[in-house]
């Protein structure tokens, strides 16, 4: 794959920064292709299908030994309910997928089934050999023609008839079916990232889903599977977009590696934030080792004090701190109480001072309220007696004369001065009871704190555990381990550019290719829907995740999930033919050219639908060299639709083999 001339790996040099070597080293180590041919044609014919063994039961019971055969275009397999149609599609599925879709009721009948079928355009013979229902021996075989083939169950050298594969069990048939057709087919593992830590592989059954369509109701455009974008990748390989595997296994390999390095780079996070925690837990302990050490040490190397002294000590002081502090509440209520006297005198020697009345009244009773209802004297009733010459008792006027005005503010000032007096006495003893209280209560600390320790220094065990327990965290420190700085892989570095800058022209390469591939396919899904019967379908577009939005009617665009089963079922049909169509314009290898359907008429509301799908089916079929298996019980329904070499049916309801 080349742009302007330059070759794939060329042009990821140059976008990741290394070199062309570099380049295909990356994709040797990572066994990722860089570069995928053009595939080679993968048609699938059916051409013979034998059956034999012994029928059990009711109906037709005995042996039998039934041959079916194929032709091009659109063969119905016509009968009666459970006579055998479903089973057809089965085991034809059992031999070229390895494993029936299925389970299949009657396989327990079944002694041989034999497959003549051309496998990209190479003659196969499928023989499988069965007991009590499974696998007992299985071989296929190739030769020159396929007529050649069908009388032989072994190789026969003499007629160039050899065999390509055997298996003496089902697992191991299932196991080497699935290589072979991927090989014959060219057709390369779905490989998807699996929760970016693995991956998971996807081969010839997913495509298988494909060919052998799934019920009207499964909402899978292409395929049965919606999960990992299987439809998409299926759509992409039969459109053979440009390396569409070397994409899906370029974009997964990156995956992979850049989670296993986010996962190195977190788990190397994880374990220094670890390694942290424990030399921070390390560096706690052993502070908290070295604050008792120390506690004991105190007193390890001086006398040891009686702890009975310093008890008794303590009980004195503690004794003495609480009478200290009996002595210091009485000296502050003292205090308290000469202050308010000294500020009760000073007002008074004040109200002399200005104020007749109050030099009057100055040897009188001063009530703080009334004596006979102790209802409180107010301000105002004080400024009264002041200003008014109101007593402020009972309101009446103070009579009389200030001649001894001088005498009472002389003798109010004396109470004054002795009442300020009384304060500062009343405040001296109040400081010097709170010194004595505070000198008792750090005496009482400081014995209390030569008691713990005395009481801890007597706890030698205690003492030799701390300092062994102080040298074993500190060894344990000096020696504890750091964890190495994180090499980063500069391969893996390099890997990484490689892969993401591979993945990024892989998609540009693909997203070129689409835009003239997937206009030509869009055209012709509408037109094959239209001939199908969706009238009303006006556009479609489908993008490379296989996602379909369907417009009908000018109504807006809606997904093919909420399509009818009939209308889904004909567009998966759609989709099939036209990659055909797209891929003989384009000469692109496609879908292997086989549909098989099982009772397309269940999807159908009307007859005439049916009717339509069916002959427009059997006309494109035979133009485009189209092989389709369908299954119906309505005879009249092939008869009008089909050719006669084109009906496969078992009349008058016996079995269809």
């Amino acid at each position: 794959m080349a742009e302007n001339g330059m070759p794939l790996e060329s042009r990821i040099a140059e976008r990741s920064g290394v070199s062309a070597e570099d380049v295909r080293g990356v994709f040797d180590d990572y066994g990722v292709p860089l570069a995928t041919p053009p595939a080679r044609p993968r048609t699938l014919r059916l051409h013979r299908l034998r059956l034999s063994g012994v029928r059990t039961g009711s109906v037709y019971p005995g042996k039998f030994d039934t041959s079916l055969r194929f032709s091009e275009g659109l063969t119905g397999l016509v009968a009666a309910n459970l006579r055998g149609k479903t089973s057809v599609l089965e085991l034809i599925t059992w031999c070229l997928r390895g494993s029936p879709r299925e389970s299949i009721g009657v396989r327990h009948w079944l002694h041989e089934i034999d497959l003549d079928a051309e496998v990209a355009g190479q003659p196969m013979g499928f023989r499988l050999n069965l007991s009590e229902e499974k696998i007992t021996s299985a071989v296929v075989l190739t030769g020159s023609d396929i007529q050649a083939l069908e009388a032989a169950r072994e190789p026969d050298t003499t007629r160039d008839i050899v065999a390509v594969l055997r298996a003496s069990s089902e697992e191991s048939y299932s196991e080497q079916i699935q290589a072979l057709m991927m090989d014959r087919l060219d057709l390369h593992p779905l490989v998807n990232s699996l929760q970016e830590t693995g991956t998971q592989t996807h081969g010839w059954p997913v495509y298988f889903g494909a060919i052998y369509l799934p019920a009207g109701r499964d909402k899978a455009l292409l395929g049965e599977l919606l999960m990992s974008g299987l439809p998409g990748r299926l759509l992409q390989v039969f459109l053979d977009l440009p390396s569409a595997a070397a994409l899906t296994r370029v974009k997964t390999t990156a995956d992979v590696l850049g989670a296993r390095r986010k996962a190195r780079l977190a788990a190397d996070k994880a374990a220094r934030d670890q390694r942290s925690q424990e030399r921070q837990q390390i560096e706690a302990d052993l502070r908290q080792a070295q604050e008792r050490l120390a506690l004991v040490s105190d007193t390890e190397d001086g006398e040891q004090e009686s702890l009975t002294d310093l008890a008794a000590e303590a009980v004195g002081l503690s004794r003495a701190v609480a009478n200290t502090q009996d002595m210091w509440d009485e000296m502050m209520q003292a205090h308290r109480r000469a202050r308010a006297q000294r500020q009760h005198d000073s007002k008074l020697f004040n109200d002399v001072s200005e104020s007749a009345t109050a030099r009057m009244l100055f040897h009188g009773l001063d009530p703080k309220a009334c004596p006979r209802c102790d209802q409180e004297i107010n301000a105002d009733r004080r400024r009264e007696e002041i200003e008014a010459r109101a007593c402020a008792v009972c309101s009446r006027p103070v009579p009389g004369d200030d001649d001894n005005h001088e005498d009472v503010i002389t003798e109010a000032k004396q109470r004054l001065e002795a009442s300020a007096a009384a304060e500062k006495a009343a405040k001296e003893a109040l400081e010097a009871a709170e010194a004595e209280l505070a000198r008792l209560s750090e005496d009482l600390a400081q014995v209390q704190e030569r008691l713990r320790r005395a009481e801890f220094a007597t706890q030698v065990p205690a003492r030799l555990a701390a300092r062994e327990e102080v040298l074993r965290l500190e060894g344990a420190l000096s020696v504890f381990p750091e964890l190495p700085p994180l090499v980063d892989d500069p391969s893996e570095t390099r890997a990484l550019q490689v892969l993401k800058a591979a993945v990024k022209i892989l998609e540009e390469d693909h997203e070129s290719a689409a835009a003239t591939l997937f206009a030509d396919l869009n055209r012709e899904i509408v037109e094959l829907g239209q001939r199908f019967g969706i009238d009303s379908l006006e556009a479609v577009k489908i993008d490379r995740a296989a996602r379909l939005e369907i417009t009908k009617g000018g109504d807006r665009p809606k997904p093919f999930s909420v399509q009818s089963p009939g209308e889904r079922l004909r567009l998966r049909i759609a989709v099939v033919i036209a990659l055909l169509r797209v891929g003989d314009v384009h000469h692109v290898s496609t879908h292997p050219g086989l549909l098989l359907i099982d009772s397309p008429k269940a999807e159908e509301v009307q007859d005439l639908d049916i009717r339509r799908l069916l002959g427009e089916l059997a006309a494109l079929a035979t133009d485009k060299h189209l092989q389709v298996l369908i299954t119906t019980t309505d005879f009249k329904l092939a008869h009008d639709v089909l050719q006669q070499g084109n009906i496969i049916e078992a009349p008058d309801g016996k079995p269809l083999w």
